[in-house]
């Protein structure tokens, strides 16, 4: 039996397809993670998770579909050795008041939500789902960790005894850091938080008046240091060192003049430089042209940016509809490649990118795959464009790229 028939690309340099799956008829996903040779996909709108086996790379079969709670989302989840953990979050897409997208990126998302005077009724589940995957294609649930709110946005868990997570907690106006003691893994429990001041309304705190969201996306720890994106209000560095209480080393905005919507900071150690990524949050760049930063962080306290990654121009992705910009990048999973080299992020409709910063003050763009319009709209929403919208980016040691997107599958790149 032969393979399926590839989509062809919009546009591709020095990548390949070899693969593409539908994920079982649920094409949309959010964050993504392979484990043994099974790609792990949540989904923005068909609800809940899915499972891949792509250990036949040029034929990715769905072996299982895991659904969410009710008005539930399950879009982010980390895998390491035989755990997944699954994010547990009001389905905010599927809410009245997110219907026009831009309004999930303005403001105190906890007053929209409710969660900051606790005045509106609850009809989601919260927290943070803990399975057994030794086999990956048939996870197992071991625990289930409340948390009082909207839920937990995104997590980091790469072994051992800590995860960490965003979360959007009862009287807080958005989403703040947690630390989670994962010795038992059948008993998650929260260990501590740290939240910027004016965040906790709650206990009288109020923040800036302005259309700003500074809201934790989420935070990447590498040894004792927790490196915060904080939408709105840019890169805050974290002291973990007591994990029952956070610490700040440095908080460092660069909106205004820039656009916000700080997504992703990667640490570098060995080079002691962070990638830091915005995030393109609204249609054909009504939010300006977003970046990916190159900061230099010898002195912690005074990190400095010293590049930007070159902007996709081979098309006028402004005007192809949908975002146009940086999404995600790929956080140099420890059971995948790792490298301070070679940075792989996702740009939306401009697809999948691949970044040389072996030269770290000038940053050359060396591959890209652009995926065709998908097949059909999963994304409910009203006036949303048929338009491809790379969302995750997941790198074997071998040298494998995994994409997903919004509507459009799984693709599986080979990096030429």
């Amino acid at each position: 039996m032969g393979h399926p028939i590839l989509p062809k690309p919009e546009y591709a340099k020095n990548m390949k397809l070899i693969g593409h799956s539908d994920q079982g008829g649920r094409p949309d996903g959010v964050q993504l993670m392979v484990n043994k040779g099974f790609a792990f996909t949540g989904h923005m709108f068909s609800k809940g998770f899915s499972i891949i086996d792509v250990r036949d790379p040029r034929n990715p079969k769905p072996v299982k579909y895991v659904s969410a709670p009710p008005n539930t989302w399950n879009i982010h989840l980390q895998t390491h050795g035989d755990l997944l953990l699954v994010i547990n979050a009001k389905d905010m897409f599927a809410a009245a008041e997110f219907q026009d997208e831009s309004e999930y990126y303005k403001g105190a998302l906890g007053k929209k939500v409710g969660t900051a005077d606790l005045s509106r009724k609850r009809d989601w589940t919260a927290g943070m789902t803990v399975y057994d995957i030794s086999n990956p294609a048939n996870p197992r649930q071991i625990s289930f960790m409340p948390v009082e709110g909207g839920g937990i946005h995104r997590l980091w868990y790469t072994g051992g005894r800590w995860a960490y997570a965003s979360v959007l907690l009862d009287g807080f106006i958005d989403y703040i850091f947690i630390t989670i003691d994962m010795a038992d893994p059948t008993n998650p429990k929260e260990a501590g938080r740290y939240w910027l001041p004016g965040m906790n309304a709650a206990a009288g705190e109020y923040p800036k008046e302005g259309e700003a969201r500074a809201g934790l996306h989420h935070a990447i720890v590498h040894g004792d240091t927790a490196y915060g994106a904080w939408r709105d209000a840019g890169l805050v560095m974290i002291d973990v060192t007591d994990r029952s209480d956070p610490t700040l080393i440095t908080h460092k905005n660069w909106s205004p003049p820039f656009g916000g919507g700080t997504h992703n900071c990667l640490p570098l150690p060995g080079r002691e430089l962070l990638i830091v990524l915005d995030e393109a949050v609204l249609d054909n760049c009504a939010d300006g042209i977003k970046h990916v930063w190159v900061f230099d962080i010898r002195e912690p306290l005074n990190p400095i940016s010293i590049s930007t990654f070159p902007v996709p121009s081979e098309a006028d992705y402004c005007s192809k509809g949908a975002h146009f910009g940086p999404h995600n990048v790929y956080e140099n999973r420890p059971d995948g490649l790792v490298s301070d080299q070679i940075i792989f992020s996702t740009y939306q409709n401009a697809g999948i990118r691949v970044t040389d910063i072996s030269d770290a003050y000038r940053p050359e763009e060396i591959a890209a795959f652009v995926p065709p319009a998908p097949s059909r709209l999963v994304d409910h929403r009203p006036n949303r464009p048929k338009v491809i919208q790379s969302c995750d980016v997941w790198v074997s040691k071998e040298g494998l790229v995994y994409s997903n997107d919004y509507n459009g599958g799984l693709f599986i790149l080979e990096y030429t």
